[in-house]
């Protein structure tokens, strides 16, 4: 089964990766990469997707979509992914 990843800033303004699953999201899987720059490597991305019990899905590439913040006036990226469980067969 195919999970959509995101890479995105939290609340507070920190890098973290989420899988998009079923429930509810507080329980999502959730890595915090625990700093606000520079946004994560591939390698990075990598290794917490790994951490959280996940891969790259075949034939996948990261999309980024940039958002506009009406309030601070900051721009925000967003990466999505598509991830299945390791050792899930395509």
């Amino acid at each position: 089964m195919t999970h959509s990843a995101r890479l995105a800033n939290s609340y507070f303004g920190e890098w973290e990766i989420y899988i998009i699953v079923e429930g509810h999201a507080d329980d999502w899987p959730l890595h915090s990469f625990g700093r606000t720059s520079p946004t994560p490597t591939l390698a990075e991305r990598t290794a917490a997707l790994a951490s959280l019990g996940y891969e790259a899905a075949d034939d996948a590439a990261w999309e980024w979509i940039e958002m506009d913040n009406d309030h601070t006036d900051a721009v925000e990226f967003r990466g999505s992914f598509d991830v299945r469980p390791i050792g899930e067969a395509p």
